[in-house]
């Protein structure tokens, strides 16, 4: 596919398209920024969970036996580099047992997952007062801490089988 004849307008129009295709084949769940329903969706077949409903506070999927598990996706491009997941709410509290990250390149591939035990996310985030929130970077040294699991094969079968 090329697009460099096409119109910012039709390029938009054709995102939105592509948007609502992904919508319909269940691999995202709503109209945003489409990483974050991409990864939950990716992690909850991987993990073999069931995904919350949109409204659910503080974890996005669940396993037979009840595990709370936060996902937090994040695409890396050449004009973006960064590895910081979208801020973590209420880390102080008992939303979650784990939270997995999983970071995609710039074509949606995945270069790096994991799953990282609620311990090791107190030991790494660090709280920014003026939005009340965890910061979180998933460096490539996270996933040397411990209890830490890499994810990264099996996302990316699962990903290979859509």
């Amino acid at each position: 596919m090329t697009f460099d004849q096409e119109s910012v307008q039709g390029l938009l129009m054709a995102y939105s398209e592509i948007l609502r295709e992904l919508r319909r084949r269940n691999l995202i769940r709503s109209a945003n920024n489409p990483i974050a329903d991409i990864a939950e969706t990716l992690v909850a077949v991987a993990l073999k969970l069931e995904l919350t409903s949109g409204s659910t506070t503080g974890h996005d999927a669940k396993d037979i036996n009840g595990v709370r598990y936060e996902i937090k996706g994040r695409r890396i491009t050449k004009e973006n580099k960064s590895r910081q997941l979208s801020f973590i709410r209420g880390l102080d509290k008992d939303h979650f047992d784990f939270l997995v990250g999983v970071l995609f390149d710039e074509s949606f591939l995945i270069m790096k997952a994991c799953i990282i035990p609620k311990s090791a996310v107190l030991k790494l985030a660090k709280y920014v007062e003026h939005v009340n929130g965890w910061r979180l970077i998933l460096a490539d040294s996270v996933w040397h801490e411990a209890g830490v699991q890499d994810l990264t094969e099996p996302l990316r079968m699962v990903l290979a089988k859509l």
